[in-house]
């Protein structure tokens, strides 16, 4: 298994982010829909906690991404009409810029809210911006319509990756599989 990606298969730095993020991304999504409904108490907090440190995490593997993605060769792509490389292009770069913009927003939403941010117990991070609710309700909202749309260009994503694999049959998802396959 290649560390760096090859002409016909994405390196294993590679698919161990994209694979980790998207299992960061599923688990962390429903939390933030189960946590907003409970009572305040323990168990929110600790969501809570749990939440925003996640979060943190996601941010910082996004920036490795895009500076680990910035020095690779990306795979030759499958042969496809010009508005699917289109759509897969605005697609992926509109995930990129979610993958920081919900965790920044929320960063945003917690300082707005003037709670602390410790990362998983370890690190406190500074506030972004001063206690201000309107601003705290701003970032809300902005945090809360990224993450629909996220799932909204996971799902077409996902769909893409299955529509090579399934009616093109070509190797564009077995390049990106965690282990075994070829492209």
């Amino acid at each position: 298994m290649a560390f760096r990606s090859t002409p016909d298969r994405w390196g294993s730095l590679t698919r161990v982010l994209h694979w980790l993020m998207f299992a960061l991304l599923l688990g962390i999504i429903p939390v933030g829909f189960f946590m907003s409904d409970l009572p305040l108490g323990a168990q929110k907090m600790k969501l809570y906690a749990l939440h925003k440190s996640v979060g943190i995490t996601i941010l910082g593997l996004a920036a490795l991404r895009l500076a680990w993605r910035a020095t690779e060769h990306r795979p030759a792509a499958a042969p496809m009409p010009p508005w699917q490389t289109w759509v897969a292009g605005l697609t992926q770069l509109l995930m990129y810029a979610l993958l920081f913009a919900i965790p920044l927003s929320g960063w945003v939403y917690n300082s707005a809210a003037g709670f602390p941010l410790p990362w998983f117990g370890l690190v406190r991070l500074p506030a972004l911006v001063h206690a201000d609710p309107a601003l705290k309700a701003a970032a809300k909202e902005v945090h809360e319509a990224g993450v629909w749309l996220l799932m909204v260009l996971v799902a077409l994503h996902i769909g893409g990756a299955l529509k090579h694999h399934f009616v093109d049959r070509d190797d564009t998802l077995r390049a990106m599989l965690p282990f075994g396959g070829r492209r």
